[in-house]
């Protein structure tokens, strides 16, 4: 006699302990094997876009901040750079060289947060979900010394920063920067070589290089696709043409390259703050700019490559001092659109850490 299954769906959700937000999946199950997935956003939505169309553009940037909560000195960059764009406002130095170190520092926390609640979604890892916190946290430090937050900064400002540096500042971020390099090496020792971490990795949501670009993924989960696009290097902004660092690329696309992908990216954000603060040049932090700056009429795209990918603002200007339009190109958002095709034909166990690899913020998906 034949035994025959019949398919079922079952809700993942709507919360989840892997998951930055609240998220639903609804996935169809033969057994243990996803048969389809559907991703069910929403439960964050908070309006940010079209509340920015009633504020000033100063307003705006703590609205910024409220993405991506994990990267919140990125999501300012990306918005005080497209308004800077359309007003063709112009940024001292030693603010280009300020907003570099901060975005770098901040690629830094993001991955940790991001390795560390991957290995934390195995299972069997919480020690180094501790660590990287530890690590986290003297990075959080930093940001307390320069604006006085520890989650959302609202640091930049249209022509540069709110604040620059104490004096205090460098010899802290140096000693951060001499320590660090053995802390990731600590994670490879816990990490890189566990039989659980390769066996629940390896080969698992494999995501290849055409579906990952025409899915119009970007960031560490295209890289680690083996897809050589990085906006630092594709198309630079603020100063990052002279800074030397490399591009980590992944082999398979799988969840093991994007995790590995993560950890060479953290090395490579090193040497970026320490090339910037040694060529960090003295002078103003910001330009003058009104408080109520009015961009002539006209539209633009600006973008940056954040901790999660491509993060790009469309802003379209009436000549008032409210943005007429005011959109969000968010990564974690075009990411999760890959989700289906890495996990269809993985058991229902995989479909955590395929869905943790991604690394997802639903601060910035709902918006």
């Amino acid at each position: 006699m034949t035994i025959k299954t019949g398919l079922f769906t079952i809700n993942l959700g709507p919360l989840h302990p892997s998951t930055h937000g609240v998220f639903r999946l609804r996935a169809t199950l033969d057994g243990e094997v996803v048969v389809d997935i559907e991703p069910v956003i929403g439960y964050l939505h908070r309006g940010i876009e079209k509340l920015a169309e009633g504020r000033t553009y100063k307003q705006n940037i703590p609205f910024t901040d409220r993405l991506d909560y994990l990267s919140s000195m990125s999501n300012n960059f990306a918005y005080v750079m497209a308004v800077e764009k359309m007003a063709d406002v112009h940024v001292p130095e030693r603010a280009e060289y300020l907003r570099v170190i901060m975005a770098e520092l901040q690629r830094i926390a993001s991955h940790l947060i991001a390795v560390g609640s991957l290995a934390n979604d195995l299972g069997t890892f919480f020690t180094p979900f501790q660590y990287m916190f530890r690590e986290r946290e003297k990075i959080i430090d930093l940001f307390e010394m320069v604006c006085g937050q520890r989650l959302n900064y609202n640091y930049m400002r249209f022509g540069g920063v709110s604040h620059d540096i104490p004096d205090k500042f460098i010899p802290a971020l140096k000693k951060f920067l001499k320590r660090m390099p053995r802390y990731i090496e600590d994670y490879d020792n816990l990490l890189a070589q566990n039989e659980i971490l390769l066996a629940r990795t390896k080969g698992i949501g494999i995501l290849p290089p055409d579906k990952a670009i025409n899915c119009s993924i970007s960031g560490p989960t295209l890289r680690a696709s083996g897809i050589n696009w990085d906006i630092r290097k594709a198309d630079p902004y603020s100063v990052y043409e002279r800074f030397d660092f490399d591009i980590p690329l992944g082999e398979n696309g799988d969840c093991y390259d994007r995790y590995r992908v993560r950890i060479h990216e953290m090395e490579q954000s090193l040497r970026i703050v320490e090339q910037a603060i040694e060529h960090l040049p003295g002078g103003s932090i910001c330009e003058r700019v009104p408080l109520r700056i009015r961009p002539p009429a006209g539209e633009v795209y600006s973008h940056i490559e954040a901790p999660k990918g491509e993060l790009g603002f469309y802003l379209v200007s009436d000549g008032t001092e409210r943005p007429y339009r005011f959109h969000i190109r968010a990564p974690s958002f075009i990411n999760l659109t890959a989700l289906r095709e890495m996990t269809v034909g993985w058991k229902l166990a995989d479909v955590i850490v395929i869905f943790g690899s991604i690394d997802v913020c639903l601060g910035e998906v709902d918006r």
